[in-house]
């Protein structure tokens, strides 16, 4: 994939069809919004242009460009506080529908499938509206990319501090569904903030941990069979345990946890050196929805995400033997009195200022997370031309940071791999990772 030249053509705000009422003019943060990162959440859906002719023969970018403003228009309507801007200050949205950032921009000298079939995670940036760690009180943005072919991609981000990446794809599909007239989209449910009421955070940095320089992101494509197997071989390694089989993710996780270990982590330290090898901390990314009493609606608006950590057990070697398991335990405890000292808020702010000081201050663990999009409605957005192609990311601003997505055909999964410059180097070059990786992205 070359490098991607992008010429902005045309800036607009798109406003709510109509007006949000009094009533509605203030949306708090809930305390899991508050706790957040301060970034933007990016997505880019891509739609070739035979799909489209093949849907509308005369469409042009123009009446394309207008048939997604009008919906987009009425969509808002129904997410009010995506058009709204954030005080971050006071905690909460100002929704007095000041609207929503549209860019038009035209992709010099590239075709779409150029960037579909060799996908560069950092030049997908250029595909969305905002830079994603320069974050401000504008919560939503879209930007509308015409290659040179006649395919389109659209590029999207919203505000991590108000909503979750499941939220954010429920809006997309909402709009498409709104563009397309075929079938009502269901309501969306904005409770987060009497479930989770908003508290004092001082002390705590959402920020943390945020990072752009020295890090480099790349994309794996394990297909199914692969997969496949890495759960054969993590569930014979836990055969005494009577667990059920590992899912998709864990086994990946469990994998790919491994393989970086393996690769940055010297395991002949000269014992001269008495050098103090630090503990390894892997993090999962864990919906709620499904875990509150009475389970939540997947159309539930906001954040509702929350962490498991996971000490793994290593050996003299630096090698890990049931992680899967300990992983799933650790998951196991986000139950109803987890979630009810959680919507108290103090006990686990002061987990997550505890966690912080030890990884990111005084560097006592080395922290690698895991974020599963995984069975998430990726590839159902339908404006009109069918459901895209291909569905990317583009580069996150965290290192030793994993997001799993499934591929669109085939029961893969495609995993985004952020890692420090010198760590990328040795990761991707590791044989026993390369044994398994697709190198022909679909």
């Amino acid at each position: 994939m070359k490098k991607l030249e992008v010429e902005v053509t045309s800036k607009e705000i798109i406003k709510p069809s109509s007006p949000t009422p009094n009533h509605l003019r203030c949306y708090q943060l809930s305390f899991l919004d508050q706790i957040s990162p301060m970034v933007y959440n990016p997505t880019v859906l891509f739609y070739s242009l035979d799909q489209i002719t093949q849907f509308n023969f005369n469409a042009t970018t123009t009446t394309i460009s207008n048939h997604l403003k009008k919906s987009l228009s009425l969509a808002l309507t129904h997410f009010y506080p995506l058009a709204g801007r954030l005080d971050g200050g006071k905690g909460f949205v100002n929704c007095a529908d000041d609207g929503v950032p549209y860019i038009e921009t035209t992709v010099k000298n590239c075709k779409l499938a150029e960037v579909t079939h060799n996908p560069i995670p950092g030049e997908l940036n250029h595909l969305v509206p905002f830079k994603l760690d320069d974050i401000t009180n504008i919560i939503f943005g879209v930007q509308l990319n015409v290659f040179d072919c006649g395919g389109i991609a659209i590029g999207a981000c919203l505000s991590h501090q108000i909503a979750d990446a499941l939220s954010f794809f429920n809006f997309l599909n909402h709009w498409a569904s709104i563009a397309t007239k075929k079938r009502n989209p269901p309501t969306p449910q904005f409770l987060s903030s009497k479930l989770f009421p908003p508290i004092n955070i001082s002390g705590f940095d959402p920020r943390s941990g945020i990072t752009t320089e020295n890090v480099a992101c790349k994309l794996f494509l394990f297909d199914s069979s692969v997969v496949e197997t890495l759960r054969e071989n993590y569930a014979m390694e836990n055969n005494n345990d009577g667990e059920r089989k590992p899912t998709r993710v864990e086994a990946l996780s469990a994998f790919i946890w491994g393989r970086y270990v393996a690769v940055t982590t010297e395991c002949n330290e000269d014992p001269k050196k008495k050098k103090k090898r630090r503990m390894h901390a892997v993090v999962h990314a864990v919906n709620l929805r499904p875990k509150m009493e009475p389970p939540l609606p997947e159309d539930s608006f906001g954040n509702y995400y929350r962490i498991t950590m996971t000490i793994p057990s290593l050996n003299a070697q630096q090698k890990c033997y049931g992680l899967v398991k300990q992983v799933r335990d650790e998951i196991k405890k986000i139950d109803k009195e987890y979630i009810r000292k959680l919507q108290e808020g103090n006990e686990h702010l002061d987990f997550l200022k505890d966690s912080s000081e030890r990884v990111l201050v005084k560097g006592e663990f080395v922290s690698f997370s895991f974020t599963s999009l995984c069975r998430f409605p990726l590839y159902d957005a339908d404006f009109g031309w069918g459901k895209p192609t291909w569905v990317g990311s583009p580069a996150l601003t965290f290192k030793n940071l994993v997001v799993f997505c499934d591929t669109k055909n085939g029961g893969g999964i495609e995993a985004y791999v952020s890692l420090k410059m010198e760590d990328m180097e040795k990761f991707e070059a590791d044989k026993e990772l390369l044994a398994c990786v697709n190198k022909n992205k679909p």
